[in-house]
């Protein structure tokens, strides 16, 4: 552990403690304590665990050290004036991962990120080929909410309770895609669809099916009236040869016939 080749590391503790090999003491560390008086060690100490440092320590070249951990019950502070980094090295010295911590960012190296919980259940994870998120539900408080450039697979999206929810593309199409079926159900409130062109509800090989007490087709076009059904407000729903529906004043039999103008 090391702070930047330009800057020190500051070493901040009440207590200190450093295990290292007794012969790296005096060659391997340049040490410099900025408290204590100037005679002998200040407050340096070697025990039989290793190095004693008390108050505020200052490590101006390299610390090797097999160990660096506070006393029970007290903070352990590392500060640098530039960043620290945390190398893992292999046997050949070659750097395995990274843990950078600077003025504008921290930056994990490594070939998987992972985040646990202390039982060991994975929240999150991150490689070359994909980011998992582990946790029991995944919440964006962004106000312009999350975008995704590329496709997201997902088995369920939802809002908070009492919230809306809201799939939008602005400026192209918006495709959900599933090989056993799609649900959209809103418990507590309405259903709605809007489009500047078309609407289509297609199925292929099954029917499409309107379950309701009421269903109302309020812009549906009228056929011309005759004089005879002028003052009824009863209507026939007709079908034209192409699927387009209209509306033909109803009579004492069929009026679609004679209203068949609307379907060109």
């Amino acid at each position: 552990m090391a702070g930047d080749v330009f800057g020190r590391l500051i070493l901040n503790t009440r207590n200190c403690y450093i295990e290292m090999p007794q012969e790296q003491y005096a060659h391997r560390s340049t040490m410099q304590t900025s408290e204590g008086p100037q005679d002998g060690m200040g407050n340096l100490r070697i025990t039989e665990k290793g190095l004693k440092l008390e108050g505020d320590s200052e490590f101006l070249k390299p610390l090797y050290a097999k160990e660096i951990r506070s006393r029970p019950g007290n903070p352990l502070y590392f500060q640098s004036a530039r960043n620290v980094t945390v190398n893992i090295l292999n046997e050949k010295t070659k750097v395995l991962t990274r843990l950078v911590t600077g003025p504008q960012a921290v930056e994990a190296h490594s070939q998987k990120f992972e985040v646990k919980t202390l039982s060991g259940k994975l929240l999150f994870s991150a490689d070359d080929n994909e980011v998992v998120v582990g946790a029991e539900r995944l919440r964006v408080l962004g106000a312009e909410g999350t975008v995704f450039p590329k496709s997201i697979e997902t088995p369920n999206v939802r809002a908070d309770p009492f919230k809306e929810l809201r799939l939008e593309s602005p400026t192209r199409a918006l495709v959900m895609e599933a090989p056993k079926g799609i649900e959209i159900n809103a418990e507590a409130g309405s259903l709605k669809a809007t489009c500047r062109t078309e609407l289509r509800l297609e199925s292929k090989d099954g029917e499409i099916t309107l379950n309701s007490a009421k269903i109302k087709l309020p812009n549906l076009p009228q056929g011309s009236s005759s004089s005879a059904g002028s003052r009824q407000k009863i209507y026939e729903l007709c079908v034209c040869p192409n699927g387009r529906l209209f509306l033909s004043q109803a009579g004492t039999s069929s009026t679609c016939q004679i209203n068949t103008s609307v379907c060109l």
